[in-house]
């Protein structure tokens, strides 16, 4: 066991902080348990075995302030390729998504950004589904940030403009 109870971590993209680890016999035998509590949907438990390899493989750290500001100052980097294909789309979307890797989140949401501001820009409508997917980008994001930098939600916007502007003026 290397993470500390009162530790905010990552389980698969949901922010959760480690309640309490127990010993709990949830399908019939004793087990040692993760006890983990939700921060954004605090009224759901997550348990999670700690002889499990496949569920404790879910849990990570999460970025400290100083990665996400790393991460937010290379913003301009990352992109990914447009896919015109939506069904390919969707997938290699739903991958990243599950994935959590952050940086392809990033450029995920750099690029449908980019792309819905083109169609509004050619007056048409940006695919319901494009929308969704980068809503759930942002959320994923956006609440480990809010987590880890201790602000609410809607300032995490607010927060990473004020961080871009202040690198392209130095």
């Amino acid at each position: 066991m290397d993470y500390q109870i009162n530790e905010t971590i990552l389980y698969g993209v949901q922010i959760c902080r480690i309640k309490s680890v127990e010993e709990l016999s949830l399908s019939g035998e004793k087990k040692l348990y993760y006890v983990l509590q939700p921060v954004f949907h605090d009224s759901s438990i997550i348990y999670v075995p700690t002889n499990s390899r496949t569920l404790m493989s879910r849990m990570r750290r999460v970025l400290s302030a100083e990665e996400i500001r790393t991460l937010i100052h290379s913003i301009s980097e990352n992109e990914m390729e447009w896919i015109d294909n939506e069904n390919k789309r969707k997938e290699s979307c739903r991958m990243i998504l599950v994935s959590g890797d952050r940086r392809a989140l990033v450029g995920l949401i750099r690029t449908f950004s980019q792309k819905k501001k083109e169609q509004e820009a050619a007056r048409k409508k940006f695919r319901a589904s494009d929308d969704r997917i980068l809503k759930e980008a942002e959320r994923i994001l956006y609440d480990e940030f809010a987590a880890v930098l201790n602000i609410r939600q809607e300032e995490v916007l607010p927060f990473i403009l004020a961080e871009l502007h202040a690198a392209e003026n130095q």
